[in-house]
Protein backbone atom coordinates (compact mmCIF):
# COMPACT_ATOMS: atom_id res chain seq x y z
CA UNK A 1 0.00 0.00 0.00
CA UNK A 2 2.93 2.33 0.70
CA UNK A 3 3.85 2.10 -2.98
CA UNK A 4 0.59 3.92 -3.80
CA UNK A 5 0.46 6.21 -0.78
CA UNK A 6 0.98 9.36 -2.88
CA UNK A 7 -1.81 8.39 -5.26
CA UNK A 8 -4.17 7.65 -2.33
CA UNK A 9 -3.36 11.00 -0.73
CA UNK A 10 -3.99 12.77 -4.05
CA UNK A 11 -7.41 11.10 -4.37
CA UNK A 12 -8.30 12.10 -0.80
CA UNK A 13 -7.29 15.66 -1.72
CA UNK A 14 -9.70 15.62 -4.66
CA UNK A 15 -12.47 14.41 -2.33
CA UNK A 16 -11.65 17.22 0.13
CA UNK A 17 -11.85 19.85 -2.61
CA UNK A 18 -15.13 18.39 -3.87
CA UNK A 19 -16.75 18.72 -0.44
CA UNK A 20 -15.17 22.16 -0.01
CA UNK A 21 -16.89 23.41 -3.16
CA UNK A 22 -20.22 21.94 -2.02
CA UNK A 23 -19.95 23.52 1.43
CA UNK A 24 -18.98 26.91 0.04
CA UNK A 25 -21.89 26.69 -2.40
CA UNK A 26 -24.31 26.12 0.49
CA UNK A 27 -22.77 29.00 2.47
CA UNK A 28 -22.73 31.33 -0.54
CA UNK A 29 -26.44 30.80 -1.14
CA UNK A 30 -27.12 31.68 2.49
CA UNK A 31 -24.93 34.75 3.07
CA UNK A 32 -23.29 35.66 -0.25
CA UNK A 33 -20.08 34.66 -1.99
CA UNK A 34 -18.04 37.69 -0.85
CA UNK A 35 -18.63 36.93 2.81
CA UNK A 36 -17.63 33.31 2.26
CA UNK A 37 -14.36 34.33 0.59
CA UNK A 38 -13.47 36.75 3.40
CA UNK A 39 -14.20 34.38 6.26
CA UNK A 40 -12.69 31.20 4.79
CA UNK A 41 -9.33 32.93 4.28
CA UNK A 42 -9.41 34.32 7.80
CA UNK A 43 -10.14 30.85 9.19
CA UNK A 44 -7.48 29.16 7.07
CA UNK A 45 -4.68 31.50 8.15
CA UNK A 46 -4.25 30.31 11.79
CA UNK A 47 -4.34 26.65 10.73
CA UNK A 48 -1.57 27.27 8.20
CA UNK A 49 0.40 29.35 10.71
CA UNK A 50 0.31 26.50 13.26
CA UNK A 51 1.43 23.98 10.64
CA UNK A 52 4.22 26.37 9.58
CA UNK A 53 5.35 26.78 13.19
CA UNK A 54 5.52 23.02 13.67
CA UNK A 55 7.29 22.28 10.38
CA UNK A 56 9.36 25.42 9.76
CA UNK A 57 9.92 26.73 13.29
CA UNK A 58 8.24 30.13 12.86
CA UNK A 59 4.68 31.41 12.69
CA UNK A 60 5.27 33.46 9.52
CA UNK A 61 8.06 33.26 6.92
CA UNK A 62 9.21 36.77 7.84
CA UNK A 63 12.76 36.08 6.63
CA UNK A 64 11.65 35.49 3.03
CA UNK A 65 13.01 37.97 0.49
CA UNK A 66 10.85 40.93 -0.46
CA UNK A 67 10.82 39.72 -4.06
CA UNK A 68 9.14 36.50 -2.95
CA UNK A 69 6.54 38.44 -0.99
CA UNK A 70 5.95 40.51 -4.12
CA UNK A 71 5.45 37.54 -6.44
CA UNK A 72 3.43 35.52 -3.95
CA UNK A 73 1.43 38.56 -2.82
CA UNK A 74 0.48 39.33 -6.42
CA UNK A 75 -0.46 35.68 -6.83
CA UNK A 76 -2.68 35.93 -3.75
CA UNK A 77 -4.54 39.01 -4.99
CA UNK A 78 -5.14 37.59 -8.46
CA UNK A 79 -5.78 33.98 -7.43
CA UNK A 80 -7.26 33.93 -3.93
CA UNK A 81 -9.01 37.30 -3.79
CA UNK A 82 -10.18 37.91 -7.37
CA UNK A 83 -10.13 34.41 -8.89
CA UNK A 84 -11.73 32.59 -5.96
CA UNK A 85 -14.17 35.46 -5.46
CA UNK A 86 -15.42 34.96 -9.02
CA UNK A 87 -15.55 31.18 -8.53
CA UNK A 88 -17.64 31.46 -5.36
CA UNK A 89 -20.04 33.81 -7.14
CA UNK A 90 -20.30 31.27 -9.96
CA UNK A 91 -21.24 28.65 -7.34
CA UNK A 92 -24.33 30.69 -6.46
CA UNK A 93 -25.33 31.30 -10.09
CA UNK A 94 -24.68 28.06 -11.99
CA UNK A 95 -24.05 25.56 -9.22
CA UNK A 96 -21.08 23.56 -8.01
CA UNK A 97 -20.76 21.05 -10.84
CA UNK A 98 -20.55 23.48 -13.76
CA UNK A 99 -18.37 25.92 -11.80
CA UNK A 100 -15.81 23.24 -10.99
CA UNK A 101 -15.93 21.96 -14.57
CA UNK A 102 -14.99 25.44 -15.76
CA UNK A 103 -12.06 25.35 -13.34
CA UNK A 104 -10.59 22.51 -15.41
CA UNK A 105 -9.71 25.29 -17.86
CA UNK A 106 -7.03 26.50 -15.42
CA UNK A 107 -4.31 24.08 -16.68
CA UNK A 108 -5.21 25.03 -20.26
CA UNK A 109 -4.95 28.74 -19.48
CA UNK A 110 -1.70 28.16 -17.56
CA UNK A 111 -0.24 26.36 -20.56
CA UNK A 112 -1.27 29.14 -22.93
CA UNK A 113 0.01 31.89 -20.61
CA UNK A 114 3.33 30.09 -20.21
CA UNK A 115 3.54 29.81 -23.99
CA UNK A 116 2.88 33.55 -24.46
CA UNK A 117 4.80 35.06 -21.53
CA UNK A 118 7.41 32.46 -20.54
CA UNK A 119 8.34 31.28 -24.06
CA UNK A 120 7.47 27.68 -23.21
CA UNK A 121 6.87 25.63 -26.36
CA UNK A 122 3.69 23.64 -26.98
CA UNK A 123 3.96 20.08 -28.25
CA UNK A 124 1.40 18.55 -30.58
CA UNK A 125 0.04 16.54 -27.64
CA UNK A 126 -0.44 19.71 -25.60
CA UNK A 127 -2.16 21.48 -28.49
CA UNK A 128 -4.46 18.48 -28.88
CA UNK A 129 -5.12 18.44 -25.12
CA UNK A 130 -6.07 22.13 -25.17
CA UNK A 131 -8.52 21.51 -28.02
CA UNK A 132 -10.04 18.46 -26.28
CA UNK A 133 -10.49 20.29 -22.97
CA UNK A 134 -11.91 23.50 -24.45
CA UNK A 135 -14.32 21.69 -26.76
CA UNK A 136 -15.49 19.31 -24.00
CA UNK A 137 -16.17 22.13 -21.54
CA UNK A 138 -17.95 24.17 -24.23
CA UNK A 139 -20.06 21.13 -25.14
CA UNK A 140 -21.25 20.64 -21.55
CA UNK A 141 -21.80 24.34 -20.81
CA UNK A 142 -23.83 24.85 -24.01
CA UNK A 143 -26.24 22.04 -23.14
CA UNK A 144 -29.83 23.22 -22.94
CA UNK A 145 -31.63 22.56 -19.70
CA UNK A 146 -28.49 22.60 -17.57
CA UNK A 147 -29.55 22.32 -13.96
CA UNK A 148 -28.59 25.14 -11.70
CA UNK A 149 -29.79 28.19 -9.82
CA UNK A 150 -29.66 30.37 -12.95
CA UNK A 151 -31.52 27.91 -15.13
CA UNK A 152 -34.57 30.16 -15.40
CA UNK A 153 -32.51 33.29 -16.10
CA UNK A 154 -30.25 33.13 -19.19
CA UNK A 155 -28.48 36.36 -18.20
CA UNK A 156 -27.44 34.98 -14.81
CA UNK A 157 -26.33 31.76 -16.49
CA UNK A 158 -24.03 33.68 -18.84
CA UNK A 159 -22.68 35.76 -15.94
CA UNK A 160 -22.08 32.58 -13.95
CA UNK A 161 -20.16 30.96 -16.81
CA UNK A 162 -18.05 34.11 -17.29
CA UNK A 163 -17.31 34.18 -13.53
CA UNK A 164 -16.28 30.52 -13.67
CA UNK A 165 -13.91 31.25 -16.56
CA UNK A 166 -12.61 34.28 -14.66
CA UNK A 167 -11.97 32.06 -11.65
CA UNK A 168 -9.99 29.63 -13.81
CA UNK A 169 -7.99 32.50 -15.30
CA UNK A 170 -7.23 33.85 -11.81
CA UNK A 171 -6.08 30.44 -10.62
CA UNK A 172 -3.90 29.95 -13.70
CA UNK A 173 -2.21 33.35 -13.52
CA UNK A 174 -1.85 32.99 -9.76
CA UNK A 175 -0.10 29.67 -10.29
CA UNK A 176 2.41 31.20 -12.70
CA UNK A 177 3.17 34.04 -10.27
CA UNK A 178 3.50 31.52 -7.43
CA UNK A 179 5.98 29.54 -9.50
CA UNK A 180 8.14 32.64 -9.79
CA UNK A 181 7.84 33.28 -6.05
CA UNK A 182 8.89 29.71 -5.16
CA UNK A 183 11.91 29.67 -7.50
CA UNK A 184 15.01 28.20 -5.90
CA UNK A 185 13.27 25.60 -3.74
CA UNK A 186 11.25 27.90 -1.46
CA UNK A 187 8.98 25.73 0.77
CA UNK A 188 5.47 25.32 -0.60
CA UNK A 189 3.92 25.63 2.86
CA UNK A 190 5.68 28.97 3.42
CA UNK A 191 4.46 30.14 0.02
CA UNK A 192 0.89 29.12 0.85
CA UNK A 193 1.01 30.99 4.16
CA UNK A 194 2.35 34.14 2.48
CA UNK A 195 -0.40 33.99 -0.12
CA UNK A 196 -3.17 33.51 2.43
CA UNK A 197 -1.75 36.22 4.74
CA UNK A 198 -1.61 38.79 1.94
CA UNK A 199 -5.07 37.81 0.73
CA UNK A 200 -6.51 38.22 4.25
CA UNK A 201 -5.03 41.71 4.63
CA UNK A 202 -6.21 42.86 1.18
CA UNK A 203 -9.71 41.42 1.35
CA UNK A 204 -10.42 42.69 4.87
CA UNK A 205 -9.03 46.17 4.16
CA UNK A 206 -11.33 46.28 1.15
CA UNK A 207 -14.23 45.13 3.31
CA UNK A 208 -13.39 47.85 5.85
CA UNK A 209 -13.31 50.51 3.12
CA UNK A 210 -16.73 49.35 1.88
CA UNK A 211 -18.22 49.17 5.36
CA UNK A 212 -18.71 45.41 5.09
CA UNK A 213 -16.99 44.30 8.32
CA UNK A 214 -20.10 44.53 10.51
CA UNK A 215 -22.40 42.91 7.90
CA UNK A 216 -19.86 40.08 7.62
CA UNK A 217 -19.91 39.49 11.37
CA UNK A 218 -23.70 39.67 11.40
CA UNK A 219 -23.87 37.23 8.50
CA UNK A 220 -22.04 34.65 10.58
CA UNK A 221 -25.07 34.46 12.85
CA UNK A 222 -26.55 32.22 10.19
CA UNK A 223 -25.78 28.85 11.78
CA UNK A 224 -26.01 26.82 8.57
CA UNK A 225 -23.69 29.18 6.70
CA UNK A 226 -21.26 29.36 9.61
CA UNK A 227 -20.96 25.58 9.83
CA UNK A 228 -20.53 25.28 6.06
CA UNK A 229 -17.77 27.92 5.99
CA UNK A 230 -15.89 26.33 8.89
CA UNK A 231 -16.21 22.87 7.34
CA UNK A 232 -15.15 24.12 3.92
CA UNK A 233 -12.17 26.02 5.36
CA UNK A 234 -10.96 22.91 7.18
CA UNK A 235 -11.49 20.60 4.20
CA UNK A 236 -10.00 22.95 1.61
CA UNK A 237 -7.45 25.61 2.51
CA UNK A 238 -6.10 23.59 5.45
CA UNK A 239 -6.50 19.81 5.00
CA UNK A 240 -6.77 19.85 1.20
CA UNK A 241 -3.81 22.18 0.72
CA UNK A 242 -1.67 20.20 3.18
CA UNK A 243 -2.54 16.89 1.55
CA UNK A 244 -1.82 18.31 -1.91
CA UNK A 245 1.70 19.19 -0.79
CA UNK A 246 2.13 15.71 0.67
CA UNK A 247 0.86 14.08 -2.53
CA UNK A 248 3.39 15.98 -4.64
CA UNK A 249 6.17 14.84 -2.29
CA UNK A 250 5.05 11.19 -2.29
CA UNK A 251 4.52 10.65 -6.00
CA UNK A 252 5.22 12.23 -9.38
CA UNK A 253 3.83 15.72 -9.83
CA UNK A 254 1.95 14.76 -13.02
CA UNK A 255 0.24 11.81 -11.35
CA UNK A 256 -0.66 13.82 -8.24
CA UNK A 257 -1.96 16.79 -10.26
CA UNK A 258 -4.08 14.55 -12.47
CA UNK A 259 -5.67 12.72 -9.54
CA UNK A 260 -6.24 15.94 -7.58
CA UNK A 261 -8.04 17.49 -10.55
CA UNK A 262 -10.73 14.79 -10.52
CA UNK A 263 -13.11 16.93 -8.44
CA UNK A 264 -15.53 17.65 -11.34
CA UNK A 265 -15.95 13.90 -11.90
CA UNK A 266 -16.45 13.20 -8.19
CA UNK A 267 -19.01 15.99 -8.05
CA UNK A 268 -21.30 14.33 -10.60
CA UNK A 269 -22.82 11.84 -8.11
CA UNK A 270 -22.47 14.24 -5.17
CA UNK A 271 -24.55 17.06 -6.69
CA UNK A 272 -27.11 14.46 -7.79
CA UNK A 273 -27.46 13.08 -4.28
CA UNK A 274 -27.16 16.33 -2.33
CA UNK A 275 -28.76 18.95 -4.59
CA UNK A 276 -30.98 16.53 -6.56
CA UNK A 277 -29.45 17.86 -9.79
CA UNK A 278 -30.18 15.95 -12.98
CA UNK A 279 -26.97 14.71 -14.61
CA UNK A 280 -27.29 14.03 -18.34
CA UNK A 281 -25.19 11.62 -20.38
CA UNK A 282 -23.79 14.62 -22.21
CA UNK A 283 -22.60 16.13 -18.92
CA UNK A 284 -20.93 12.87 -17.89
CA UNK A 285 -19.19 12.28 -21.24
CA UNK A 286 -18.13 15.92 -21.57
CA UNK A 287 -16.77 16.09 -18.04
CA UNK A 288 -14.75 12.89 -18.43
CA UNK A 289 -13.44 14.09 -21.80
CA UNK A 290 -12.38 17.39 -20.25
CA UNK A 291 -10.52 15.49 -17.53
CA UNK A 292 -8.74 13.44 -20.21
CA UNK A 293 -7.60 16.69 -21.80
CA UNK A 294 -6.33 17.98 -18.47
CA UNK A 295 -4.48 14.71 -17.86
CA UNK A 296 -2.84 14.97 -21.29
CA UNK A 297 -1.56 18.47 -20.42
CA UNK A 298 -0.26 17.48 -16.97
CA UNK A 299 1.42 14.30 -18.22
CA UNK A 300 3.21 15.95 -21.13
Amino acid sequence: MNAYLGEIVALITAVCWSFTSLLFTVAGKQVGSRLVNRVRLLLAMPFLAIAHLLLQGEVLPIHAELSRWGWLGSSAIIGLVMGDGLLFYAFTLIGTRLSMLLMTLAPVISTLLAWVFLDETLSLVEIGAVIVTLSSVAWVVSERGNSGPANSDPRNYVIGVLCGIGGAFGQALGLILSKQGMAGGFPALSASLIRVSVAVVVIWLWALAQGQVRPTIEGLRNRRARRAIVGGSLAGPFVGMTLSLAAVQLTHVGIASTLMSLSPVLLLPLVHWIFKERISQRAIVGTVAAMVGVAMILWT
